[in-house]
């Protein structure tokens, strides 16, 4: 967790969703909406936005924004699923390989506007014309799945996103108000807050249902870019905080495993794709920029700063709370007002992000929906399915009301699909007919290979664990300590 994650993620955000638009009707109104959240003013034609685009730097600004949501406050937990220096480096591993997908899925759309002469292509339409270039006559014939398995992933990838933030919300909220009354001014000595007991934190989530319904029906995407920079600016201070008191203290990291049971690993590779999913944002950023040809080294070094931070944060997290690591790291923090504030600033972060995320699957299915009707009814629906989508996504954070599953199982399920599975299947469809290197195609096909297992039984693992569990994560009735 929007044209900026905010968000997150989250690993995604608004910026995730502006390039997977499959709506035709909509598509032009979609696009130009996209010119104007980005550039910050109307947008010309399409073919001046690369003469009025954003520089290199903001391009990089905006990069690293995308990728920073719940889903860093979640990897050091990721970490212990898979061991002090498993998890760091197959953090190495999966921002590599996510980076070289989102390599592929840039010069395949780049591939394809320059031979239909267009301007921009979004993802959804990169992997349709992807399978209209098959050899596979049955591929070419049913080219139009690909745009709609990819705004299927989307709207799953995205409303997945707004289940975590109600979940993240609600624990969150919770700790702060159990332990109002230890709250101390000092941060700086050890003591025990027993926590108030206050309602169950699944009525906390549906307090937050009519907040969230007041945000999602702002259509306006210019007065959301407010609430993107609020979110912006509240989970950056968050960040800065959480950092400098985890490296305060660390114990001595010999007791922890260096490989965890690979029963738990599912569990890893779910929350770190999940963090790494901003595969979305790269396209509009590509086609925004001044110079887009500067834009795969753009790419490259921002992936380089945020795999650098991920591996960071899940590391010393991990080693700073060990077996005692939160679903979320803003769980460990003391119980002092410093760092409550901490919370109530990410609170603050996620409630603005959640309608930014809730932009990208209504974009998609109201446009849908509304076609279908008289024009007099049109808006009506579209206000009546805003509220049932919110409500759907509170229902579902009830039901699952644990963060850590919650991250892994969208991850497994839809991040692991856009990130890692599409693009190297996508290269081999686009280039296959050109001539391609034997080894090329057996890269793709590990890639798309181990992304799939990773879908499998990340998924299995999560609903699994969310089976046997039955009960809401501990944390929310835990201890808090103030060191």
């Amino acid at each position: 967790m929007p044209v900026t994650k905010s968000a997150g993620g989250p690993q995604g955000t608004v910026d995730l969703k502006l390039d997977l638009r499959s709506p035709p009707k909509s598509a032009k109104k979609l696009q130009s909406k996209d010119s104007s959240f980005w550039d910050g003013h109307p947008s010309e034609s399409p073919g001046l936005k690369k003469t009025k685009g954003i520089t290199a730097f903001q391009t990089l600004v905006h990069l690293v924004k995308g990728n920073m949501g719940t889903g860093i406050l979640g990897l050091p937990l990721a970490v212990k699923n898979a061991g002090i220096l498993m998890g760091p480096l197959s953090l190495l591993a999966m921002g590599f390989t996510a980076c070289h997908c989102m390599h592929i899925l840039v010069r395949c759309a780049q591939h394809f506007c320059h031979r239909l002469n267009k301007p921009f292509m979004d993802y959804g339409d990169t992997v349709m014309h992807g399978l209209e270039a098959s050899p596979s006559a049955w591929l070419r014939t049913h080219a139009h799945w690909g745009r709609n398995i990819v705004s299927f992933f989307l709207i799953v990838t995205q409303l997945g996103f707004c289940c975590v933030y109600i979940v993240f919300l609600a624990d969150n909220l919770k700790q702060i108000v159990e332990a109002v009354n230890g709250t101390t001014n000092s941060c700086h000595y050890n003591e025990t807050v027993i926590l108030t007991p206050t309602m169950d934190s699944r009525l906390y989530m549906l307090s937050f249902l009519p907040f969230l319904v007041l945000l999602v029906l702002i259509r306006n995407l210019r007065v959301l870019t407010i609430f993107s920079m609020l979110a912006n600016i509240s989970m950056l201070v968050s960040l800065i905080i959480i950092t400098q008191y985890i490296v305060q203290e660390i114990p001595d990291p010999s007791q922890l495993p260096l490989v965890a049971s690979w029963k738990t690993y599912p569990l890893f590779f779910g929350t770190a794709i999940f963090s790494f999913e901003s595969i979305g944002v790269v396209l509009p950023l590509e086609n925004k920029m001044k110079d887009a040809r500067r834009f795969p080294a753009i790419l490259s070094l921002g992936m380089s700063i945020v795999t650098s931070l991920y591996i960071g944060i899940g590391s010393l997290g991990y080693l700073r709370f060990g077996d005692d690591i939160k679903a979320s790291v803003t769980l460990n923090l003391p119980n002092c007002w410093l760092y409550q504030s901490v919370k109530l600033l990410y609170i603050i972060g996620i409630l603005c992000t959640y309608a930014l995320q809730f932009y990208v699957p209504a974009e998609i299915i109201i446009p849908f929906a509304t076609s279908q009707v008289a024009k007099r009814w049109a808006l009506p629906l579209d206000f009546s399915i805003r509220v049932a989508m919110v409500c759907l996504t509170g229902t579902l954070a009830i039901l699952i009301p644990r963060l850590d599953l919650v991250l892994s199982l969208v991850g497994s399920v839809s991040s692991s699909a856009l990130a890692l599975i599409i693009p190297p299947l996508l290269e081999i469809t686009t280039y296959y007919s050109e001539g391609m290197s034997p080894l090329t195609i057996a890269k793709d096909a590990l890639i798309s290979i181990l992304g799939l297992m990773g879908f499998v039984v990340g998924t299995y693992q999560a609903l699994n664990e969310l089976i046997l569990s039955g009960q809401p994560l501990p944390f929310s009735n835990s201890t808090i300590f103030i060191q």
